[in-house]
This record gives C-alpha cells, sequence and structure tokens, in this order.
C-alpha cells in the first residue's frame, strides 16, 4: 500500500506536466506502470488484495478522467475556432450543419466493457493471459481431453488452414499453456476471439469474443467455482443475482455444467430476454478434468481446480439491451455512436 500511495504521488505530479498522450502511454499502455502493479497483485497478502485492487483501480480512474478531461478541452477549443471554409454560416441552424464526425474516435463498445470486466477480474486477483488468433490441434484438442476421432470434437467445428493449423473455437487452448508454465496456485483470466463454422441469426455470429477463467489450488470445490463466477457476474451486472447449474458435457471438465442466472430484467418474470423462462444460461463450467492436469504435468491428487467460458458477446448484449449479435460487427455508423 505504500508502493501505491508513492504511486499516486507520482501521477499527480505527471497529471501536471505531461499531455494526455504521454499520460496513456507511460501509464496505461500494455507494457505501462498500471500493467506492472496489476501484475505484482498475486503477490500482495490475500487479506489486502481487494484493498489493493481498489486503491490501484482509483489511480487507474483518476489518469483516465485527466485524460477525458483533456480531450473535452480540446475539443472545446477546436470548437470555439472560426473555419471561413465550412459549407454553412453562423446563422445555419445546428439541424441545418452536416454532422461532423469526432477526428479523436472512440472504442468499440465491446472493447470497452471487456475492459471494464478484465478490470473486475484482475481486483479478484486474476492475471490477464491473452488467447491466440490461431493454432494447433494439440491445443484446441488433445490437450483438452479430446483425443483424434472423439465425436466431441464435432461440437466445436471451426474453421482450419491448409497446413493443418486451426482458428481456435474457444479460449480453452491457452489452458494447457497457462497451466505447464506455471505452479499452482493459478489464477488466470484469457480473453480473445473465436471461431466456429455456424449459421448466423440475431443470437449467433461465427466470430465472437470469449472470456475463460482457471482457477487451480488445493482444496478446490465446485462452491468455490460457483462463489467467483456469482462474485464477478453482480460486479459487472451491478445487481444482485440467483444463480443455479445445471447438468452439460465438456470433455475438459467433470463434472460439468451452464451456469444460469434469473434474468436481470424481468425479476424470474418471463420476457424475451430470456425466452419468458425468467432464466438466463450464460456460460459452461466445471472442474477441470484430471486428464487435463496430468497434460500438464499437475498433480491431479493433489491439486483440483475449475473452469469457465462466457461469451463476451452475449454479456455485452445483456448489460446493455442490444437484441442482435450482428449489430456488433456489422459497421452500421448509427448503431456505433450510441456507444
Amino acid at each position: 500500500m505504500k508502493d501505491l500511495q508513492k504511486l499516486k504521488t507520482e501521477v499527480q505530479e505527471d497529471i501536471d506536466q505531461l499531455d494526455s498522450n504521454e499520460l496513456k502511454k507511460k501509464y496505461l499502455s500494455s507494457d505501462g506502470v498500471i500493467r506492472e502493479y496489476f501484475s505484482k497483485i498475486s503477490n500482495v497478502d490475500k487479506d489486502n488484495r481487494a484493498k489493493y485492487g481498489k486503491e490501484l483501480n482509483s489511480i487507474k480512474n483518476l489518469i483516465a478522467q485527466s485524460i477525458e478531461q483533456s480531450s473535452k478541452e480540446i475539443v472545446t477549443q477546436r470548437a470555439k475556432r472560426v473555419d471561413p471554409t465550412a459549407p454553412f454560416d453562423s446563422n445555419t441552424s445546428k439541424s441545418n450543419r452536416p454532422r461532423i464526425l469526432d477526428l479523436n474516435g472512440s472504442s468499440h463498445i465491446l472493447m470497452q466493457e471487456l475492459e471494464r470486466m478484465l478490470d473486475i477480474f484482475q481486483s479478484m486477483g486474476f492475471d490477464i493471459v491473452e488467447s491466440r488468433q490461431i493454432d494447433d490441434d494439440y491445443h484446441m484438442f488433445e490437450s483438452l481431453n479430446f483425443p483424434k476421432g472423439h465425436p466431441a470434437r464435432d461440437m466445436y467445428d471451426t474453421f482450419w488452414t491448409e497446413d493443418g493449423f486451426v482458428l481456435p473455437a474457444h479460449t480453452s487452448t491457452m489452458q494447457n499453456r497457462i497451466l505447464s508454465s506455471s505452479t499452482p496456485p493459478i489464477s488466470a483470466v484469457i480473453p480473445g476471439r473465436c471461431f466456429r463454422s455456424e449459421a448466423t441469426d440475431s443470437s449467433h455470429e461465427h466470430t465472437f469474443f470469449q472470456c475463460e477463467g482457471i482457477y487451480v489450488d488445493k482444496g478446490i470445490s465446485v462452491a468455490n467455482m460457483i462463489a467467483t463466477i456469482k462474485e464477478f457476474l453482480e460486479a459487472y451486472l451491478e445487481t444482485d443475482i440467483e444463480v443455479k447449474i445445471q447438468p452439460a458435457y465438456f470433455p475438459f471438465t467433470e463434472p460439468d455444467a451452464e451456469f444460469t442466472i434469473n434474468c436481470p430484467f424481468c425479476n424470474k418474470e418471463g420476457c424475451s430476454t430470456c425466452g419468458h423462462t425468467g432464466w438466463i444460461e450464460l456460460m459452461g463450467c466445471g472442474m477441470i478434468h484430471p486428464n487435463v492436469l496430468k497434460s500438464a504435468d499437475i498433480d491431479s491428487e493433489e491439486f483440483s481446480g475449475f473452469a469457465w467460458g462466457f461469451g463476451l458477446d452475449r454479456l455485452v448484449m445483456i448489460r446493455n439491451h442490444i437484441s442482435d449479435i450482428r449489430d456488433l460487427r456489422a459497421g452500421n455508423i448509427k448503431f456505433l455512436r450510441k456507444y
């Protein structure tokens, strides 16, 4: 916490001295100071992790607000300038003026929501490991308990290159890499783009984002899994939720489950969002299969763990009341301006 206080003092000094681009590069870039401090969270005493994460998020927000304020001031200054080449004069009403796009741009709603999710997971003590967009058969299937020729492979029909590489159908392709390169306790969240050979409709896309999570340690149970996922969902959806799990099948977990929550929009009375059932199935989850642990040289007799995977697109749609998943990638300017 003393390190964070020192960091906060340094940030306040830099806000007065650096411009917004310099601030963003130094603190918020992929190799910036804030990411470095988040990577140290696993070294913090468990009793202080939540406090550490909260304080670090506060510092991050302080920087982001300063950058945003600086951008607004620039836009305001530009608006005050007179452009003699403009195709209208000062007497033209705003409604009749051609709309000028914000040249500063903005991030896509999926990226905005992903950053929010990752902030929550980091405050819970999880490391962030980005998935790959092309992989091999071993990490896509064999390391996850899909032997060659196993019929369960058909559930993850995806795209293949001519030389035998595969576009990942799930972010679970990173599980073996993380488990085999780490020593328990292991806690990581894996965001990434996934690809499946699917017919598209309002709720299905061939390309989508997924967010995987894994946790391995001694004495881990289904109860730990439910509590962890519920904690995240309540923080993300900003409401208390009821949960239930129901049987499912995934080769890389045992037992397997589908994680379901009460519909936050109708309070289980039934609406179009939940298909008038009162419940929304959000993700697959389960205890990591012993064969998956063994393939990563982890003793399944001594350690256990759980994993989950949810579609980022689906959660974003629920939180923002978006009815058609295709809107997220259609490039519709009206939709993009809304967010």
